[in-house]
């Protein structure tokens, strides 16, 4: 079973449940259909060295079916009730919604789906779970107060696997397209230091038939965005947060770009069991796998690889505020 860290049986401070809601019904409300295309992460540009520390070699699907028409209809109404918990990322996002599943127990039991999530497996070729920061769950982009702005701007993700769900009717939008860089994050960031963004003529723009529709994304290694509207209309996006079961893996996360961002009665908590279970699966390889060595130097080498997601977190927690990255619009 893809279970990281379960979810949480009580509710943070100032949250409570969606009142009125339907039970999420999987055999209802899902309609899980296999993606025609799988991009990899070498196809960007990326190098096999870089590939092997990550989670899967996957970079992006072309977009496949996650829900039925009564799952997307339920969808887009959970979300309009969410609406008024919108807050700002810093000057990447306008307005979206984080913690709408401490809010909603219909999309806490669509992110944390088994079924969905088994679905998702297959595609990243790994065993994965839900991510165990329940912020990272349920993540919603609502369009800005101006059309000029991009949903979201240029940026890779603070979290490595995810999928990008369409709430909204894509067919209803003017403008606001979810796009990818065909290239590596390395080539953005090059970009950004001389006030470039990604050309157009490498960048892809999958087409969503209709809501309920998602792609498979290596967000912490794919470059993407949602562009600007161009003209005032509702658009909504979920995002949907997963990790690698193998801890082994590298963390791929920036946890720090949420301080200031995310409800600190909410972060820090998760953040720390985050850390803890990474830790625990790396010590108990340790304890498995380290053999006798009279070379201290070594074995205090491997320990500190343990025991490093826990004290990387230790150190971001204390150093405070950061700011959610991006490469411009």
């Amino acid at each position: 079973m893809g279970i990281a860290v379960p979810f949480p049986e009580t509710l943070p401070a100032g949250y409570a449940w969606l009142d009125d809601e339907p039970t999420f019904d999987p055999a209802r409300h899902l309609q899980l259909e296999a993606p025609v295309e799988i991009v990899m992460l070498a196809d960007l540009g990326y190098g096999e060295d870089e590939i092997a520390t990550k989670a899967t070699p996957v970079a992006v699907s072309s977009p496949f079916r996650i829900l039925s028409d009564e799952g997307a209809a339920i969808m887009l109404e959970t979300a309009r009730r969410l609406r008024p918990y919108a807050r700002n990322a810093g000057d990447r996002i306008e307005n979206m919604v984080r913690g709408g599943c401490y809010r909603s127990k219909w999309l806490r039991d669509l992110c944390i789906s088994q079924e969905l999530n088994a679905h998702l497996e297959a595609i990243y070729g790994i065993d994965i779970a839900p991510h165990p920061m329940p912020m990272h769950l349920g993540h919603m982009n609502f369009s800005p107060n101006h059309v000029e702005k991009p949903i979201d701007k240029w940026h890779h993700d603070t979290l490595p696997l995810d999928f990008v769900l369409t709430v909204t009717d894509p067919a209803k939008v003017d403008g606001g397209r979810f796009e990818y860089f065909v290239g590596t994050k390395h080539e953005a960031a090059q970009l950004a230091s001389t006030g470039q963004v990604p050309p157009r003529e490498r960048t892809v723009q999958p087409e969503f038939p209709g809501p309920g529709y998602a792609i498979a994304l290596h967000g912490n290694m794919v470059v993407h965005r949602a562009g600007p509207l161009h003209s005032v209309c509702e658009r909504i996006s979920m995002v949907n947060g997963y990790v690698a079961l193998d801890t082994s893996r590298e963390e791929q996360s920036r946890t720090k770009d949420l301080i200031g961002v995310d409800d600190p009665e909410v972060l820090f908590t998760e953040w720390a069991k985050m850390a803890a279970w990474r830790t625990k699966g790396r010590l108990a390889t340790l304890i498995d796998q380290l053999e006798f060595t009279s070379d201290g130097d070594a074995v205090i080498a491997e320990l500190e690889s343990a025991i490093a997601d826990a004290t990387r977190a230790i150190e971001d927690m204390r150093s405070g505020e950061g700011m959610p990255e991006h490469y411009g619009n």
